[in-house]
């Protein structure tokens, strides 16, 4: 590998550090995407370290949003404060109640209704016909 391409991987690296997005970190940086996605799949230690450089950002970021929301919640903004709770407390998360009463009676089928539902087994390829071969008739 030659210095410069080494030097351009360590470039890139640096910038995913500082920003998650490949696209805008490749093109800061000169590279085409092409070869950002080349090198990822030609070097493995590279993928790696770009997924980790990413990751390494992301939580950045997500720590400089938290820390706006909790701004926000001190600035009492409804919105932010909303967003807290139903996220950070089971009382007012977001659920659904089902509430169902199941009722099974266990019936035969009529000899017409058994005829129907062996015909669509066989054509679903589930139930094989009489000779032993599944059937394809409609």
């Amino acid at each position: 590998m030659s210095r410069n391409q080494q030097q351009d991987k360590d470039k890139l690296i640096e910038r995913l550090r500082k920003m998650p997005i490949a696209e805008v970190a490749f093109n800061q940086v000169g590279l085409p995407r092409t070869t950002y996605y080349r090198w990822r799949k030609e070097d493995e230690a590279f993928a790696v370290a770009c997924d980790e450089a990413i990751k390494h950002s992301s939580d950045l970021i997500n720590d400089m949003a938290e820390s706006q929301l909790i701004a926000a919640i001190k600035d009492k903004n409804l919105t932010a404060i909303m967003y807290w709770l139903k996220h950070h407390h089971p009382k007012y998360a977001a659920r659904i109640e089902l509430d169902a009463h199941i009722r099974h009676d266990q019936q035969e089928l009529t000899p017409e209704q058994a005829q129907i539902v062996a015909h669509a087994l066989r054509l679903a390829g589930i139930l094989k016909s009489p000779e032993g071969e599944p059937s394809n008739e409609d």
